[in-house]
């Protein structure tokens, strides 16, 4: 038992029908985007690796995850830059 044609229609319909997708970010944006991130994270390593050690590390804590965000979304403009979309 297989899809027939009268199963796909619908999907079909729809599919046709949605407007093609346009992200939010150009795609021209996307070097300068991810040169912008990355150079914050080394940045915000750098100034994480100076700081001084205190007993209630909230400031580590606080630097080290703003760095760990900005170096994920850099990572991944800079994937979409070279052409691997994920």
């Amino acid at each position: 038992m297989g899809f027939d044609d009268a199963c796909l229609s619908v999907p079909r319909a729809l599919h046709r029908a949605t407007p093609a997708y346009a992200p939010y970010v150009p795609t021209a944006l996307l070097p300068y985007l991810a040169f912008a991130l990355l150079a914050a994270t080394f940045a915000l390593a750098f100034y994480f690796s100076t700081l001084p050690k205190d007993r209630l590390p909230v400031r580590e804590v606080a630097v080290a995850s703003t760095a760990s965000l900005l170096g994920g979304f850099g990572v991944v403009a800079m994937f979409c830059t070279a052409g691997v979309y994920v």
